[in-house]
């Protein structure tokens, strides 16, 4: 990152890896709308997550299905393609992903005793550690979270009704016997009643010699197999309020969910226990000054997680300090800047979404106008801030009145480190270097031509906007149409996206399509 934000610090830095934008091209489309068809509420994505291996892909919909997609390109390779990974070899074919199956995870349910409804809409979805070749995730809605396994299974499959003649005909006196003996009942005068005593006057008597030929179903394992999808536990009744997020422990074995004013963390194999690490609700609600709206645990320290608020504040804790985590290790937030508080200060500064670098030494944090980087090891500032949407900045009343200042946008980032993504309106998205040195500031729109409305937006560094060290702040974008003159549309909105775990990747969500994009 550069010090201070002058143009010369930005030509003399050294150029990183990684510091050439890329060249992002259509992969893939799932679900495409054609021109004038409607959307059905229930289909729109709500939750797009990649596995650890990248060779795996779950969304989730308002409907409260999940589906599965599964890459296929990975099979020409096998495990010499992670090798050539490695070794930045391009095999100069972009991934490849096939619809694998779907399941309903959650249904709409109907508090009684709070006269609530509970939407079956999917809000997170996250991979478990595979094994035995079945799949493990977890999904939530507003309250109730469940562990599935996905699993592939042969067909069972009836086959032929006649078994085999010897057999049919070896057992034809041992039946003809039994219920023939069954079915005699004796009479007062010595003789026997052929009909049995609970059937009706329908003849059933067997012929003398037996059956010549018995007819049952074979049931035989066939060589075709069917996806199974199978709900292993249900984690319920521990949350008050809507549930913002889970995410799972690197241990393996636990995993965090939470909502608005608590954070529970779960064991895995233990459904019907969970334990509040993290309560921020004051004994008295007036005194609520602020909400929790995303949690992740750090990537490789189990013991670490962080959380942020709708302050803009984002704390680290360490669960080794104490049972109930009231006081966090560090906190990370950036100052107000005298005399720029406004009605909408605090409802844009608050965070919708965190996420850990890979590595565990960044965080990076959306809000509804920026990105923020931070370095867990500097709580002074960001070490870089992205300008998303300041175009927006003139009509924050507008959007006020509309609650489109509520949406809520995730973000993401590379495998490798060097670059971010997030999502905006009229279906785009956005992708920053955050290398030494990078330029990069990319506006792509979800569509096959993602280059189609392109927005050359070069950096800004500026001194004014902060007088943090190893501060960058780029990308601001302050017309209010896009290259083609278009203006933006705030109803279409790019909420969700991930970015493959391993390569340049993304997978984003445009109302019901999934698009894949690859550079």
């Amino acid at each position: 990152m550069i010090g201070g934000g002058g143009e010369e610090a930005t030509a003399t830095a050294p150029a990183a890896e990684g510091s050439q934008p890329l060249d992002w091209k259509f992969a893939q489309v799932f679900g495409e709308r054609t021109a004038g068809e409607e959307v059905q509420e229930v289909d729109i994505i709500s939750a797009i997550e990649f596995d650890r291996t990248g060779d795996h892909l779950a969304t989730g919909d308002r409907g409260g299905r999940v589906v599965l997609f599964e890459r296929t390109d990975t099979r020409d390779h096998g495990g010499h393609r992670r090798e050539l990974e490695r070794m930045d070899y391009s095999n100069g074919r972009h991934p490849e992903f096939r619809y694998k199956t779907e399941f309903q995870s959650h249904e709409p349910e109907f508090d009684y005793l709070k006269s609530l409804e509970i939407e079956e809409k999917i809000n997170k979805i996250r991979w478990c550690q595979a094994a035995n070749g079945a799949l493990f995730l977890l999904s939530t809605n507003d309250k109730t979270i469940k562990f599935w396994k996905v699993q592939e299974k042969k067909v069972k499959k009836v086959c032929d009704l006649n078994m085999d003649l010897s057999r049919a005909m070896g057992n034809g006196p041992v039946v003809s016997s039994s219920i023939s003996a069954s079915s005699k009942s004796c009479m007062a005068n010595g003789g026997c009643d052929e009909r049995s005593s609970g059937y009706s006057s329908i003849d059933t008597s067997l012929p003398s010699g037996g059956l010549s030929s018995l007819r049952l179903p074979m049931v035989v394992t066939s060589h075709e197999t069917s996806l199974v999808a199978r709900c292993r536990r249900i984690y319920a009744h521990a949350h008050d309020y809507h549930i913002n997020s889970i995410s799972n422990n690197s241990d393996g074995e636990t995993f965090i969910s939470a909502d608005d004013l608590r954070i529970n963390l779960w064991n895995l194999e233990i459904s019907n226990q969970s334990f509040n690490i993290v309560d921020v609700k004051p004994a008295n609600m007036e005194d609520l000054t602020e909400v929790i709206t995303s949690a992740e645990f750090h990537p490789t320290h189990c013991n670490t997680l962080a959380y942020s608020s709708s302050r803009g504040s984002i704390r680290l804790i360490d669960m080794r300090q104490s049972a109930l985590c009231d006081s966090h290790s560090k906190l990370f937030e950036e100052p107000e800047v005298p005399g720029t508080r406004s009605f909408f200060t605090e409802i844009i500064a608050s965070i919708s979404d965190i996420k850990f670098a890979k590595d565990g030494r960044h965080i990076l944090s959306r809000d509804y106008m920026t990105l923020k980087l931070w370095d867990i090891n500097m709580d002074r500032g960001p070490v870089a801030t992205f300008q998303v949407h300041e175009y927006l900045r003139p009509k924050l009343c507008d959007l006020y009145e509309n609650d489109s200042i509520f949406d809520k946008f995730e973000c993401c980032l590379s495998g490798d480190g060097h670059r971010v993504a997030t999502g905006s309106y009229s279906n785009l998205f956005r992708v920053f270097g955050c290398s030494e040195g990078s330029t990069e500031a990319t506006t792509l729109e979800a569509s096959k031509n993602p280059m189609r409305r392109q927005v050359q937006t070069p950096t800004r560094p500026s001194k004014s906007l902060s007088t943090l060290p190893r501060v960058l702040r780029r990308g601001a974008d302050t017309s209010g149409v896009d290259a083609n003159g278009n203006a933006f549309d705030f109803t279409t909105k790019l909420l969700h996206l991930a970015w493959h775990p391993t390569e340049n990747s993304i997978a984003c969500a445009a109302s019901n399509s999934l698009y894949m994009y690859y550079a």
